[in-house]
């Protein structure tokens, strides 16, 4: 496995700047503000701190002290679908939110449990490392179509008892893509919603209800939705024993609200922030203890 260059932290800020231009300019509020304002708001950005929100201090829950996890991200081709644009010219889809994603949910793993956890890592499906890393990530599914020999790879990591998260894919074009994809590594398993009396909701915080983290962009244009993903919804494929074994977090992007977790750039997205955060943690804990 080639392990990525780390990005210097400053750098990773303003590339997630570059990124946030990107969507406002999807939305249509680029040309409201002015190419001025832009490099103004890009200016302001490159000198605030970026990791705060990440940062804050929690009491340490200790009922999982043993316990390690690496958030283990998957690189792979994407696709152009038709209707719909794919990634664009300056990422490749499995880097969106790269990295600062990882970097700030690991930080906040490690402060509010006793799960020890490893630095981020990046591998492919084709890699044997794969399964050293019992819990992976693979974002923007909506444009991914692996091979067939990846198929075979996933299928036997997930039967072994491992654990794939699927976050930030909308709407009903996207979930077309996902379903067909995850129904050749398990064409005769159903894929089902998560209630919530499932264990995934209280194994670790309480949550009532699955939340619908929005991307900054659409944030940022006042609404929580993008692409028609107008209702978030938990699903997965279960093993023979009933354990979740794929996560399929759909028409929510719990990825920008860890990698924009910064109270002081973005105020009104601090909430979002939270219940990204409270949600991924446990479904984390529910991939470790299930």
């Amino acid at each position: 496995m080639t392990t990525p260059r780390r990005v210097p932290a400053r750098l990773a800020s303003v590339s997630r700047l570059v990124s946030t231009a990107r969507l406002l300019s999807s939305t249509g509020l680029l040309s409201s503000i002015g190419a001025a304002g832009v490099l103004a708001w890009v200016a302001i950005g490159m000198m605030a701190p970026h990791d705060a929100g990440a940062q804050n201090t929690a009491r340490v829950d200790t009922r999982f002290a043993g316990l390690q996890w690496t958030f283990a991200r998957i690189r792979y081709d994407g696709s152009k679908l038709p209707g719909l644009s794919g990634c664009d010219t300056y990422d490749e889809c499995w880097t969106i939110d790269y990295p600062a994603a990882e970097q700030n949910l690991s930080r906040r793993v490690k402060t509010v449990t006793s799960i020890q956890v490893n630095e981020p890592v990046v591998v492919s499906i084709d890699d044997p490392a794969l399964f050293t890393n019992p819990w992976v990530y693979l974002v923007e599914p909506g444009t991914w179509i692996p091979k067939d020999s990846e198929i075979e790879i996933l299928r036997e990591f997930l039967l072994r008892g491992g654990t794939l998260t699927f976050d930030d894919f909308h709407g009903p074009i996207e979930w077309a893509n996902l379903e067909r994809q995850v129904k050749r590594i398990f064409p005769e398993r159903a894929i089902v919603d998560l209630p919530p009396e499932h264990p995934i909701f209280h194994c670790f915080y309480k949550i009532d209800e699955y939340p619908q983290t929005p991307g900054l962009g659409s944030f940022l244009a006042g609404r929580t939705w993008e692409k028609g993903g107008f209702v978030a919804r938990l699903r997965a494929i279960e093993d023979d024993g009933g354990r979740a074994m794929v996560l399929i977090n759909w028409n929510t992007d719990m990825g920008d609200g860890w990698e924009w977790s910064n109270a002081a750039d973005y105020p009104g997205y601090v909430r979002f922030t939270a219940q990204a955060y409270r949600m991924q943690i446990n479904e984390i804990v529910y991939s470790l203890t299930h």
